[in-house]
């Protein structure tokens, strides 16, 4: 009855998760600025680093040592298609996404690179930068361009599927990856997930439960919890009946 009732009620990990997901969407209207690639690229061509430069270079070194966290936990994007995760059950057919989502990273990073040349090299910092005292959005000019960007961002993850926004076109996501990777390759100890597949039942409730539509069993099954596609939000260790799956910090 136990292993029942931890499928039907959400685990203490899950609230706060939800929680910090909840509030990073309220907060949209002051932090959005700090998140957008067009805020940075129009810093950059006026030779100024941004606070959303700063972030992404921020997320790149967390990304070394807790993989995809920041897309599991603290992104608005990402919480804006969990709320939808009720009518958005299909996950993100393989193969191609990977080929344009960073396809999109490697584009920013040209772009911003090339605009800070043509601006004549890094003039300043401003991490408030676009802001109107440090909000976001202070007009109703603004908050109708965001209001379309998150449409859009919808819109895709309708086209694609679970988080499909996330799996396809977020740059983001293309820079925490190249972290992840990078740290792999070192041998960095890491936050990551760990599992014992031997008390895996084949239940497949950590499939249903992944917000990014990953073959979880087939991870488990093959010992393989690495995934460019995990945010680390630890749903299906919560959700696992049988507790196989959990977190840990240690080598690749």
């Amino acid at each position: 009855m136990a292993k029942e009732n931890k499928n039907k009620t959400s685990s203490p990990r899950q609230k706060i998760r939800l929680i910090l997901l909840i509030l990073s969407f309220l907060l949209i209207p002051v932090t959005i600025f700090y998140i957008s690639p067009i805020i940075l690229m129009m810093g950059a061509a006026e030779g100024i680093v941004t606070g959303s430069l700063i972030l992404y270079i921020l997320l790149f070194f967390i990304a070394l040592f807790a993989g995809r966290i920041w897309c599991g936990w603290l992104c608005p994007m990402g919480a804006w298609q969990e709320f939808w995760s009720p009518v958005i059950k299909r996950p993100v057919t393989a193969g191609w996404r990977d080929l344009v989502k960073y396809g999109f990273t490697v584009l920013l990073l040209i772009a911003i690179v090339s605009s800070f040349i043509a601006a004549g090299s890094i003039k300043g910092i401003d991490i408030f930068y676009g802001t109107v005292g440090g909000i976001s959005i202070s007009s109703l000019d603004v908050l109708q361009v965001v209001m379309m960007i998150f449409i859009t961002i919808l819109v895709v993850a309708f086209i694609t599927g679970k988080r499909g926004f996330c799996h396809v076109v977020c740059p983001i996501a293309g820079i925490m990856i190249a972290g992840r990777f990078l740290a792999n390759r070192v041998g960095w100890s890491a936050l990551r997930l760990s599992v014992q597949n031997d008390a895996c039942t084949s239940c497949r409730t950590c499939q249903k439960e992944c917000p990014m539509g990953l073959s979880v069993p087939e991870m488990v099954r093959n010992n393989q919890m690495e995934n460019p596609d995990c945010i680390l939000c630890a749903r299906c260790a919560d959700t696992c009946p049988e507790g196989v799956i959990g977190y840990s910090i240690r080598r690749k």
